[in-house]
């Protein structure tokens, strides 16, 4: 039996930015630079794993937004154009650099790089990444948890308990749209757990979610495995804690991996270094200086000058790394397994973004991880947390503390001075949408499209990523501007709907636009 167990537990999470008004819209690169630099990553070493018959396990949470996104042919369509304009660039920067050895074969490592992002999306995968997730999950290598449906933060969303259990439901829903089965287990957005939100989990099937490391400490009573066991709810839905050494190896920005001055410096990119004439044909309109996904610089230090980036250090560096890790998490193991009647468990969630997006070399560092564990079966297991379950059905029974994984762990960050405007009007749209779905029934025809496209508004502006943006202070214009579009549309539709004069023409333009869930049905708030 190994020494300890390890849950790796990756989050997927991208706000729904779909914009087919404008021919380009920038905060759609968000989308298309997570597809390149982590999605495709994490599918091809998955593959990898699978082909070799490495024994890997991984857990990871697609959330509702981010698989409609992924599924969307307009979409998928502008993604295959953003590649072949930036294997034009890269194919230009090999002809500019060819007179500097160490940039000109980084620019044939990023011509090398799009290339095959587009031949991996187009030709393997049909532009259709949620079945290539799907089959993983069917072959046993990858367990996918749901989410809420367009990841509200739902500790401040129970003020209406039916606004909590619609984005859990359709959560799920549309899970099971998507592969074709019920979901084990549920990643709360931001980790947001409040006492009680597990009975609403447990009424849909849910079996277990994941929680702060402080919401299993200050759990009552105290666990008393801390966090190397997960606790069983009075509900009966398990709670796993984060493991916090783990995190903060991956996540510290002092401590962690990810600051190593051999790895790829995020911020240094072509699109702001240089001559703007030069780039002005790869930037979206207005033409504003934004990355572009091209660096040639590794962070070397807190200094100015800049060393190039070395792919082949950096490998090595997350080869080092990752034995540092599985190494760190056995030794814990150890320390512990002595004090439980089984081997302690350690929950290490992580954003998926970070690996690859943030942290270029971060694929390279999490296959290396899967590979030395299951090199040395007798230290260090993968398990999912279902899995777990499966192999210790006996657990504490205690009640989480309320909690997230924001900064200081609790609520701050989504209701701050900046961002507490929000609440009161989605509060006030999350009643009417009760009294609509109580006001009609069964509605048919012109009127159930404009209930079920008042349930997509409303789902929409709860998404947490607008508190965030605005709190954060990134992107605050846009995200205001979402909140404030999506509650102004979803009160013209229950005006409309208690006059009875709805605007056909009206509501196709808006379906057309906010197209998320294709299968809502507004009568979840009854």
């Amino acid at each position: 039996m190994a020494k300890g167990l390890l849950a790796l537990v990756l989050h997927a999470h991208l706000p729904f930015v779909r914009h087919p008004e404008y021919e380009e819209f920038l905060e759609e690169s968000w989308l298309y630079e997570a597809i390149t630099e982590t999605y495709i990553p994490l599918l091809r070493l998955l593959e990898r794993a699978v082909q070799d018959q490495i024994p890997c396990r991984l857990t990871l949470s697609l959330s509702p937004p981010l698989l409609n996104m992924l599924d969307d042919a307009l979409l998928q369509d502008r993604y295959v154009r953003r590649l072949e304009r930036l294997i034009a660039l890269a194919a230009k920067e090999t002809a500019r650099t060819r007179s500097d050895l160490a940039f000109y074969r980084l620019a044939q490592m990023y011509l090398e790089l799009f290339t095959q992002a587009r031949a991996t999306f187009v030709d393997r995968y049909h532009c259709n990444l949620p079945q290539a997730f799907r089959q993983l999950q069917d072959a046993g290598v990858l367990e996918i948890m749901s989410c809420a449906a367009t990841h509200g933060y739902l500790p401040l969303l129970h003020v209406n308990e039916k606004a909590v259990r619609a984005q859990v439901r359709i959560g799920i829903d549309e899970y099971q749209r998507f592969f074709m089965r019920a979901p084990a287990g549920i990643w709360l957005p931001e980790c947001g757990y409040y006492p009680g939100l597990d009975e609403i989990l447990q009424a849909y099937g849910i079996r277990y979610f994941i929680v702060d490391t402080h919401a299993i400490m200050y759990a009552t009573p105290r666990p008393v495995y801390a966090t190397y066991a997960p606790v069983y709810c009075p509900s009966g839905v398990a709670a796993y804690g984060r493991d916090a050494d783990s995190s903060k190896q991956v996540w510290s920005s002092h401590e962690g991996y990810p600051g190593d001055p051999q790895y790829r410096d995020f911020y240094r990119d072509i699109g702001y270094d240089l001559d703007e004439a030069y780039i002005r044909p790869y930037l979206p309109p207005p033409g504003d200086r934004v990355p572009l996904g091209i660096k040639y610089y590794r962070i070397t230090g807190h200094t100015n000058e800049k060393a190039p980036y070395d792919p082949q250090q950096a490998r090595e560096r997350a080869t080092e790394h990752a034995r540092h890790f599985v190494a760190e998490r056995t030794q814990h193991a150890e320390r512990f397994a002595e004090k439980m009647d089984r081997p302690p468990l350690m929950v290490a969630p992580y954003d998926a973004e970070l690996f690859g997006h943030w942290w270029f070399e971060g694929p390279w560092w999490l296959e290396s991880v899967i590979r030395q564990a299951a090199a040395e079966p007798g230290t260090l297991q993968l398990i999912t947390p279902a899995e777990y379950l499966q192999r210790f059905p006996t657990n504490q029974i205690a009640t989480p503390a309320a909690s997230s994984w924001g900064a200081h762990g609790y609520h701050a960050v989504w209701l701050s001075d900046a961002n507490r405007w929000i609440y009161r009007h989605l509060h006030q749209a999350a009643d009417r949408m009760v009294e609509l779905a109580a006001r009609f029934p069964q509605a048919e025809g012109l009127q159930r499209r404009a209930l079920d496209q008042a349930a997509r508004e409303l789902l929409l502006a709860q998404s947490s990523d607008w508190a965030f943006l605005i709190e954060q202070g990134t992107a605050p214009q846009y995200a205001t501007a979402r909140v404030k579009q999506h509650l102004s549309r979803f009160t013209q539709l229950y005006e409309t709907l208690c006059a009875d004069r709805l605007d056909e023409a009206w509501l196709s333009t808006i379906a057309s636009q906010d197209n998320i869930f294709p299968a809502v049905d507004y009568r979840v708030y009854r």
